[in-house]
């Protein structure tokens, strides 16, 4: 993949984004859009989003949100807010396929998001029913339970006490940023009442929810919790799988989304 960057215009001050395409040549083929985890970037996908669309013929845009990766760092004052997912999902990526549609011919993209990139994609699947083709979650959250936040005080102490922060310069300009803007809301006192529960029904197009029997950052309520509200919604539960299925289980995760998009592609275009 080549990394190239796009500027987004802001009302304050523009967001320089880091952005690649995966076989941008299948121009007839279904995008794949990618969403990194809360502490995720560009880099830290490494080679899967590229297996996936090797797998499935696909095309893919992968990109680190702003404060992560080579992506304009979050200010080391500001606090991201509970609604930071919400502001992603209905501003921030619009803006970036919007800035990127000379490049690209698909109107409609399926978005592969993981953990708050997960939350990301239902976010603008359920308020934009028209913008997406489908929605693979992969250990998204829908609310907030006591095992998340557990494991984040616990990520917290890692990262003070240990070698975290240099171990991260290989996927962020500035761990810092990438680290603390996550952290900081996720442990925020007003953040315990998040959840897009409520907003779940108004989803219209085809879901696979999956997560790992063993995930430390969430139980199956989540998905589960999908398929309450989103009937449509295929669930995948994978056996020996933490927080990161598609490191995890890369052949099982490859094959679920191959076969998903598979089944639905013909429908969404109609």
């Amino acid at each position: 993949m080549t990394v190239r960057f796009v500027e987004l215009g802001a009302p304050a001050e523009p967001l320089r984004i880091e952005y690649a395409w995966i076989a941008p040549q299948r121009r007839e083929r279904p995008l794949l859009v990618f969403l990194h985890e809360g502490l995720g970037s560009l880099a830290m996908w490494r080679d899967w989003p590229a297996q996936v669309c090797a797998a499935g013929d696909f095309r893919g845009l992968v990109y680190s949100r702003p404060g992560y990766g080579q992506s304009t760092p979050r200010p080391a004052h500001e606090r991201w807010r509970p609604d930071f997912m919400h502001v992603h999902a209905l501003d921030v990526l619009p803006r970036l396929l919007a800035a990127l549609a000379s490049e690209s011919d698909t109107a409609r993209p399926w978005l592969v998001g993981h953990s708050d990139g997960g939350s990301i994609a239902l976010i603008l699947a359920a308020r934009r029913p028209g913008a997406v083709a489908g929605v693979v979650a992969i250990a998204p959250h829908i609310f907030v339970e006591d095992v998340s936040i557990a494991s984040i005080e616990k990520a917290r102490e890692a990262y003070r006490t240990t070698d975290l922060p240099r171990r991260l310069v290989r996927y962020h300009a500035d761990p810092d940023s990438a680290f603390y803007g996550w952290n900081d809301v996720w442990l925020a006192p007003q953040f315990r009442d998040w959840s897009i529960e409520a907003m779940l029904s108004r989803l219209h197009c085809p879901v696979l929810a999956i997560q790992g029997v063993d995930d430390e950052y969430g139980t199956l309520a989540q998905i589960e919790g999908i398929r309450e509200r989103a009937p449509q919604a295929e669930l995948v539960v994978l056996d020996g799988c933490g927080h990161s299925p598609h490191r995890d289980r890369a052949d099982a995760m490859t094959q679920a989304i191959v076969g998903f998009v598979a089944r639905h592609e013909p429908l969404t275009q109609r």
